[in-house]
């Protein structure tokens, strides 16, 4: 049985960045159908009790730090902990991942997804930043009229679809896979994504 799994990404995560690929991986292994839906998690977090990282306390800011670098090392994914542009506005991003989904379809939302996540994470690049933004889009191949269709109205009620969707499926981080309405948050659970997948 093939199964669909709904995405749920915020592309300035860095667990959205370190979970990706393994991810991919994992969905072209087992022939999963793949939505891929950045929603706005300044939308989900007053909902959830999620709070935004500088006001979280100085405890749990200091061990979100020690954890980046054990999944960094213990996978072999490069990440700097405390890149130059973070915190930094994901909504651009989002949109414009929406977009090349909608007008290109999946895989070509997959390769965008990782390419933002690896530019904040690993090549200290702007993803607020409409140049940038323009850089990545040249860099996977795709169309450069997605940009200026990202700030369209469509997109942005899809975007705003797509968060609430996340709302309505108890979302309340990212990345988030939902599969058969099941929920499972944090790429540190993709061992039970793949059983879920596989089964």
């Amino acid at each position: 049985m093939r199964h669909t799994v709904d995405y749920y990404i915020a592309p300035q995560s860095p667990w959205t960045y370190l979970g990706h690929e393994r991810f991919a991986a994992l969905a072209r292994e087992t022939g999963a159908t793949v939505r891929v839906l950045p929603m706005d998690l300044g939308k989900i977090f007053p909902l959830s009790g999620g709070l935004p990282l500088p006001k979280r306390a100085p405890q749990r800011q200091a061990y979100r730090l020690l954890e980046l670098r054990r999944f960094s090392e213990s996978l072999g994914v490069p990440l700097n902990p405390e890149p130059r542009f973070f915190p930094v506005a994901g909504d651009p991003a989002a949109r414009l991942i929406t977009a090349v989904a909608l007008h290109d379809g999946t895989d070509a939302a997959m390769k965008l997804t990782g390419s933002v996540t690896t530019a904040v994470w690993a090549q200290e690049r702007d993803i607020a930043s409409m140049d940038v933004l323009a850089g990545l889009l040249a860099e996977c191949g795709l169309d450069a009229a997605r940009l200026a269709q990202s700030q369209q109205p469509e997109v942005q009620a899809r975007y705003d679809e797509q968060t609430q969707a996340a709302i309505d499926a108890s979302v309340f981080g990212a990345p988030s896979y939902v599969i058969d309405g099941e929920l499972f948050w944090g790429q540190d659970r993709l061992d039970f994504v793949a059983r879920k997948l596989r089964a």
